[in-house]
């Protein structure tokens, strides 16, 4: 996967929901997405069937699809009409560092931007999760603070809040300022 692979967007479908359902299955990447261990494949798969057939009205969740395959998804969380917050992971584990998360969460902000006509996307990190903040360092979105208290993976830690509004997203892609991409993104951003 190169950085300038492409990354489709599209909403989750019933097949997504089994597919995704499938990566409960692998400890690592549970670990890393914030998932709850040991949890049958059919509380998962209704949980993800919900999501597919009846989202939440303030959350998009989007399947990303690379080479014909979902990778991962993608969120844009919130329900004001000018920002959101982006989440993004990357499923199963065997797909990571391959510059996935990289490219799901520019996807993620070119959907945001382009698609929903927002102007600011927020995301936050926690920086035991290295691979999530250097993904959006990468993609030009700016420390602005810092938020709640979490573990990730057994750490504390607090998370950092980063936002890029459209302008700077634009500005970014215009001057062909596009990021390489991470080493390790297995983390997601929420």
């Amino acid at each position: 996967m190169t950085s300038r692979s492409v990354i489709l967007l599209r909403p989750l479908s019933l097949d997504d929901a089994e597919t995704i359902s499938d990566w409960a299955e692998d400890p690592l990447f549970v670990a890393h997405a914030g998932w709850t261990p040991g949890v049958e494949r059919a509380t998962v798969l209704a949980f993800w069937t919900r999501l597919a057939t009846a989202p939440p009205p303030d959350l998009l969740r989007l399947a990303a699809v690379h080479d014909g395959e979902i990778v991962g998804c993608v969120d844009l969380h919130g329900s004001g009409p000018t920002t959101r917050e982006l989440g993004f992971e990357v499923g199963p584990s065997a797909r990571w560092g391959q510059g996935l998360g990289t490219a799901l969460a520019r996807a993620g902000l070119d959907h945001g931007f382009e698609e929903l006509g927002l102007e600011e996307i927020w995301a936050e990190a926690l920086p035991a999760n290295a691979a999530s903040v250097r993904i959006l360092e990468r993609l030009g979105m700016r420390r602005t603070g810092s938020g709640n208290d979490e573990e990730f993976l057994g750490e504390p830690g607090r998370y950092s809040l980063h936002r890029i509004t459209q302008e700077e997203h634009a500005r970014l892609r215009d001057r062909g300022a596009a990021p390489t991409p991470a080493a390790d993104p297995r983390g997601t951003a929420r």
